[in-house]
């Protein structure tokens, strides 16, 4: 698949609440997606969804490069140029938001 021209910003993180414990997933910080304000994230199981970004972090631990691998090559075989980031910026959330 051809690589998209825009960087999107990724982090990824692994789900620590019970019913999906140890879930590798990646919030798309910078992508908002509904009227509320919640975010892309995407997973191996059931792909795109939107997700609260501050519940996301908050039931979730950083994903370790091991961890996450898998999933960063199922994204960049779908076409994504990824951008790894370590936490939001609220300024280009923002952006994204008032585009909606």
């Amino acid at each position: 698949m051809k690589k998209d021209t825009e960087v999107t910003d990724m982090i990824f993180r692994v789900d620590t609440a019970k019913e999906y414990k140890d879930n590798v997933f990646a919030l798309f910080p910078h992508e908002v997606c509904t009227r509320k304000g919640d975010v892309t994230t995407y997973q191996h199981i059931g792909q795109h969804s939107s997700g609260d970004y501050k519940a996301c972090i908050s039931q979730s631990r950083p994903a370790t490069e091991q961890e996450y691998k898998d999933l960063k090559a199922e994204l960049d075989s779908i076409g994504y140029n990824i951008n790894i980031v370590k936490k939001q910026n609220y300024k280009k959330y923002l952006i994204s938001y008032r585009k909606r």
